[in-house]
């Protein structure tokens, strides 16, 4: 579980307390005050406000039955193995330092039964780098699972275990989810099975900024329901027993639940899942707009009436925003009748289409609402579906850009994306590691370095730095 680190500021209120006294409108002598005796007990009725209120009270166990027979346990292992950062002739005229044992870390989740035939969500920070994953039912039955795809930049994985007939969990619909109901959480915390907990939506589109990736997504709903580590990737329902969310974070100065917790909303968790496993890989569609948070000074200084909406401070030549006619200084109030209020709404509404999705915006342009149809693209400015990246020895591998290569002093190379299983996870590479050599020749290519390393007999060894500047070298056999 991820722990967001606050600093709070603690004002003290100083409070005048008037203390009630006597005093004298005159100078005469006080008089004397004859109480008033009640000769009979008076009739009381008691108020039956009790038993309404009682009856009142939300019960959730069908919503604890329905849900926690699809709320599975994870268990990880991943290796760290540390990466040599020393220069290959110092290793000629002195001599290969000493080998460091690998090292096992073992970590603990939860996942969210989505298919009979076993497919599960879970959040990417769970089985990030496992080596091995062991997923444990509610009736303790025990699977070995298989990451199908993952997607750092809404921080959710989907993997497989082999199973048929599971018990997969109900969808329901984040967009009708309202502040102030009842949600349960279930999970896994501290490794206590099946642990229930109930609170309240207290906020929608809660934007914390923990995802660092390229095109991240952060529009969460935050609750009050007890989350504490292990808690991750676990369900968060409705009284109905409908998955509405994906746990995901909490806010703590402890690292234990303080009363804010975070689960990334199910419309999005449909659609990130569906991708992944249909693709491999998600369909980002993007607007291709610059947004601002619309606040009482910009409003001011743009003649802004109405603040719901969110505002457009710059459009990409030739983007789906672009096309459709969309302006700089327009703001956006809804997409497909939903209203968008923040930057982080608006982006979660665009990030549950793909690209060639067709959408229709409300948007508001010199105090006058206009509606527009737009069909949104992929990064490559197309409508067409991306594929996965090159794939090899459990990595993704991609290009390096232009300006990495200039930030690096690098002239060429390629980038490990994400690594979910496999050789260069074993033998310690680490995501975002850029492979420049093999072998002292220089890679240029996704593609020349799999044809180069499928060639390779024996020894490897690998060249490259990764993003931080530091230079790293591992070697290993080819079998």
């Amino acid at each position: 579980m991820r722990n967001i680190t606050q600093n709070i500021i603690t004002a003290s209120l100083g409070a005048a307390i008037a203390l009630g006294g006597f005093f004298l409108l005159n100078n005469s002598e006080p008089q004397t005050i004859t109480p008033t005796i009640v000769e009979s007990r008076p009739q009381i009725k008691l108020s039956n406000a009790v038993s309404s209120i009682a009856s009142n009270v939300p019960s959730f166990e069908d919503a604890a039955k329905h849900s926690v027979n699809s709320v599975v346990h994870i268990k990880t292992i991943s290796t760290n193995k540390p990466h040599h950062s020393v220069d290959p002739f110092q290793e000629f005229f002195f001599g290969r330092p000493q080998q460091l044992p690998k090292q096992e870390i073992a970590g603990s989740g939860s996942g969210v039964i989505i298919s009979k035939d076993g497919y599960i969500a879970t959040n990417n920070h769970v089985v990030e780098g496992a080596t091995k994953i062991e997923v444990t039912l509610n009736d303790k039955r025990t699977y070995n699972g298989t990451i199908i795809g993952t997607d750092p930049s809404t921080d959710l994985a989907l993997i497989k275990i082999e199973e048929n007939e599971l018990t997969p969990v109900f969808y329901g619909n984040s967009d009708n989810v309202n502040v102030g109901q009842w949600v349960l959480a279930v999970g896994n915390p501290f490794n206590l099975n099946s642990t229930v907990t109930a609170g309240i939506v207290s906020a929608k589109g809660r934007n914390i900024n923990i995802l660092k990736e390229d095109y991240a997504i952060e529009s969460f709903i935050q609750t009050d329901a007890a989350v504490n580590p292990g808690n991750s990737g676990g369900a968060l329902v409705n009284q109905k027993g409908e998955l509405i969310g994906i746990n995901t974070a909490i806010a703590s100065n402890t690292g234990s639940y303080t009363g804010y917790s975070f689960a990334v909303p199910v419309n999005m968790v449909k659609k990130i899942m569906g991708d992944l496993a249909k693709h491999g890989t998600v369909q980002r569609a993007l607007l291709g707009v610059q947004i601002r948070e619309l606040n009482a000074d910009l409003a001011e200084e743009q003649d802004i009436s109405n603040l719901e909406g969110v505002f457009i401070s710059k459009v990409l030549e030739g983007s789906s925003a672009d096309d459709g006619g969309i302006e700089e200084g327009d703001v956006i109030r809804s997409i497909d009748g939903v209203r968008v209020t923040s930057p982080a709404e608006l982006q979660e509404k665009i990030g549950q289409y793909r690209p060639g999705d067709i959408v229709n915006m409300e948007f508001e342009r010199a105090g006058k609402l206009h509606s527009a149809k737009f069909t949104l693209k992929n990064k490559q400015g197309t409508t067409a579906s991306v594929t996965k990246e090159v794939s090899f020895l459990g990595a993704e591998l991609g290009k390096v850009s232009n300006k990495e290569m200039k930030e690096l002093g690098i002239n060429s190379g390629v980038k490990l994306k994400n690594i979910t299983s496999g050789k260069f996870l074993n033998e310690g590479l680490k995501k975002g590691f850029i492979i420049t050599k093999v072998n002292q020749k220089n890679i240029h290519s996704p593609k020349e370095l799999v044809k180069t390393l499928e060639e390779t007999k024996g020894g490897v060894l690998i060249e490259g730095i990764y993003p931080s500047g530091t230079k790293a070298y591992y070697g290993f056999g080819m079998n």
